[in-house]
């Protein structure tokens, strides 16, 4: 109880500072003011596997120095989990005095580089009263979608509508997946590669012409250009940390190898029992999430072929004595792994997910002859 009454309060202050300093803002910056995008190296955990993006204004004249970021939001809201499950949960845009933003990420030792926009002062005091007014605006709140509108997405869209040009587009990487792309983040973080793996439909599969993570934005911010010269000046490196790859006794794929290996291996009624009925579970979840959510990652999920709800219904005739459909749903069920193959095969995550059909494939077939009707001799 007292921990959430901190938390609430440490909150309450965050979003006061940020106001206040919203209004504060309203000033005429100097012609020495520098506006930088800032990334931010990645975490471990999950919601910080992918960095972040920032602006900086700063202006010593002004005593001016502050970070602009999209993507905060309240864990006390009612219904967490639900609406970030469902995609409306409401993300919103804070300041915060540089120094504070540095030694946050000087504590959890993430690097952090800073790309200064190479603009006109006019362009930049627009950009700067952009963010100040978004503060104090309905643009304060958004709705965080994981390729569309994400603290990255929303850089490049107030950059954008500053410039009155798309000029920060996409310029490399354009022929590779979404999926391509994020799959290298989940380096040392095997559930989290097979949960995103499995869990996400089509639109990962569309080759990614959006900018939407913070080193893509860094990466593509090197290469254009603006009014006849670069956008940016020079990467400069403000924190850099010795990378260590996170180690985890059971988050490998070493365990996950040996409960698929014991599943197949055990020939054993229970476990096959319990197996199934988790993928049947999961398979129930990713329907629910792909009819429920927001989220249009989730949205057609070739992935239920393999992670399949009809084997609730497969173990329901199996725990009812019933042969004749127990056989015939099993059977069902391999031929829809037959059809997933196919659709996996060209796709990044099939080596993650080949010892799933590989298991599924064993205890379906051991399923279906344990309950297929013998065939009569007749002499």
């Amino acid at each position: 109880m007292k921990t959430t009454l901190l938390k609430k309060i440490f909150f309450c202050i965050l979003l006061l500072s940020s106001i206040y300093n919203s209004f504060g803002q309203q000033i005429t910056l100097s012609k020495n003011a520098t506006i930088s995008v800032m990334t931010c190296g990645l975490g471990n955990e999950l919601y910080s596997l992918f960095g972040h993006t920032a602006i900086r204004v700063r202006d010593v004249q002004n005593n001016l120095d502050v970070v602009y970021n999209y993507g905060a939001f309240d864990f006390d809201t009612p219904n967490f989990a639900m609406k970030f499950t469902k995609g409306d949960l409401d993300y919103f845009i804070t300041n915060n005095r540089y120094i504070d933003f540095i030694s946050q990420y000087s504590y959890e030792k993430r690097d952090v580089y800073e790309q200064e926009l190479n603009i006109p002062l006019n362009l930049k005091q627009e950009l700067f009263e952009n963010l100040a007014n978004s503060m104090l605006s309905d643009e304060r709140l958004y709705q965080y979608k994981f390729i569309d509108n994400n603290c990255t997405s929303k850089v490049v869209d107030v950059i954008n509508k500053t410039l009155k040009a798309k000029v920060i587009t996409k310029k490399v990487d354009t022929d590779q997946t979404y999926r391509s792309i994020l799959f290298p983040y989940f380096d040392n973080h095997f559930y989290e590669k097979l949960g995103t793996s499995i869990v996400f439909g089509t639109k990962v599969d569309q080759m990614g012409t959006k900018i939407f993570l913070p080193f893509e934005l860094q990466k593509n911010l090197k290469l254009i250009q603006f009014q006849g010269k670069p956008l940016c000046k020079e990467n400069q490196t403000i924190l850099n940390f010795e990378e260590e790859a996170p180690t985890s006794l059971w988050n490998n794929v070493y365990t996950f190898l040996f409960i698929l290996g014991f599943v197949t291996l055990i020939n054993n009624k229970t476990v096959d029992f319990i197996y199934l009925l988790t993928i049947g579970l999961l398979g129930v979840l990713f329907v629910f999430l792909g009819f429920y959510s927001f989220h249009h990652e989730l949205e057609y999920n070739y992935n239920i072929l393999l992670i399949n709800p009809i084997l609730l219904v497969v173990l329901y005739f199996w725990s009812t004595k019933n042969n004749k459909w127990t056989y015939k749903l099993a059977s069902v069920s391999i031929i829809m792994i037959a059809i997933y193959i196919p659709i996996i095969i060209t796709k990044i995550h099939l080596l993650i997910v080949s010892p799933i059909i590989v298991t599924n494939l064993f205890v379906l077939t051991r399923l279906a002859i344990r309950n297929k009707k013998p065939i009569p001799i007749i002499i």
